[in-house]
């Protein structure tokens, strides 16, 4: 293991403070006090002439669905839920009511990311 292996571990298991006063010391960056983690390791990485092997971690967004089908499967769980009011059947509008909630809040997570 060279000392150029040993020190990219370093640098990947250091905190956000410890990259900001490694890249301070030793490369001429601009701007380090605003950057994130990823973005510090790839400036340092890059400024000290260190090959980044991976690419850096993205979200995994679990079956990547769109806004427009959420508010799809909530218009058919809103018939759904009226059927169940017309047969009344408490249970089910309450289950129906839950899950288009649910699926409110997701469309909202969606649209911030």
């Amino acid at each position: 293991m060279s000392a150029e292996e040993k020190q990219e571990k370093d640098l990947d298991r250091m905190t956000v403070k410890e990259l900001k006063v490694v890249a301070a010391e030793t490369t001429d960056l601009v701007g380090i006090h605003a950057m994130k983690k990823a973005e510090l390791l790839a400036a340092i990485k890059e400024a000290q002439g260190i090959k980044e092997e991976k690419a850096p971690k993205e979200k995994i967004v679990k079956g990547a669905i769109t806004v427009k089908q959420l508010k799809t499967k909530i218009i058919e769980l809103k018939s759904k839920r009226e059927e169940a009011r017309t047969a009344k059947d408490k249970r089910m509008v309450e289950i129906y009511r839950r899950k288009i909630n649910r699926l409110k809040k997701g469309t909202r997570k969606i649209s911030q990311a």
